[in-house]
């Protein structure tokens, strides 16, 4: 890093966001530290330093804080080289745009999973195809989105596979069949150390927790 201090991770342990970021962290073996705040009683100290009042946050000292997590990315892959970042323009713009579009499938999801009835889920599930087949279309036979070499980009997809992985473990619905390539990535980005290591311990049962709590009709 280009401080002394560690970079501090502001975090609430269920979101995809903040994972981008972590996944960036271990894959570029920076040490850092993390604190989880609950997001219904928002400490507020967090609220004098989060402008939008969300998770991810990162304290880089004393004085400078950042928010959004594609720019805390790109702050992070740019200080702790070498990049894992496209260096040709054309081909960086591109990847912003589709962590973008990875913002809006990790927005989809979310709704898939509050919906009440069979109705809503079924229409959620089309949806979710629809967005999906655009992303099949941009990616090759290789392990990850732009090649075999894991790229920043890659962080930002790892937090929605893994949510998707887990919903079909609650109910299953074999999305990714239909999508080869999409599966071959999602295994490729689920079997990366750095992914697997990017939540806490109990992930998957708080995950569970959230979900049974918000009581849609992916529990039922």
């Amino acid at each position: 890093m280009t401080t002394q201090q560690k970079p501090h991770l502001i975090s609430f342990k269920l979101c995809p966001f903040v994972q981008r970021s972590v996944i960036t962290l271990l894959e570029k073996k920076v040490d850092f530290d993390i604190t989880y705040i609950d997001l219904a009683n928002k400490p507020e100290w967090f609220l004098k330093i989060s402008p939008l009042g969300k998770v991810p946050v990162l304290k880089v000292d004393e004085k400078n804080v950042l928010f959004e997590s594609a720019v805390i990315n790109e702050y992070l892959d740019e200080t702790t080289p070498p990049s894992i970042h496209p260096q040709d323009a054309l081909k960086k713009a591109k990847n912003r745009a589709w962590i973008e579009y990875g913002s809006n499938l990790l927005m989809i999801n979310y709704y898939l999973t509050t919906v009440k009835t069979e109705e809503e889920y079924n229409t959620k599930i089309e949806e979710l195809k629809k967005s999906l087949s655009y992303l099949e279309n941009q990616l090759s036979d290789s392990k990850f989105f732009n090649g075999y070499e894991f790229s920043l980009i890659d962080s930002s997809y790892a937090p929605f596979f893994m949510r998707l992985a887990l919903n079909n473990k609650i109910k299953e619905n074999n999305v990714l069949n239909d999508f080869p390539k999409l599966k071959n990535y999602s295994e490729n980005l689920l079997a990366k150390e750095s992914v697997q290591k990017s939540v806490v311990d109990d992930f998957e049962q708080l995950y569970i927790d959230y979900l049974t709590k918000l009581e849609g009709f992916i529990t039922k």
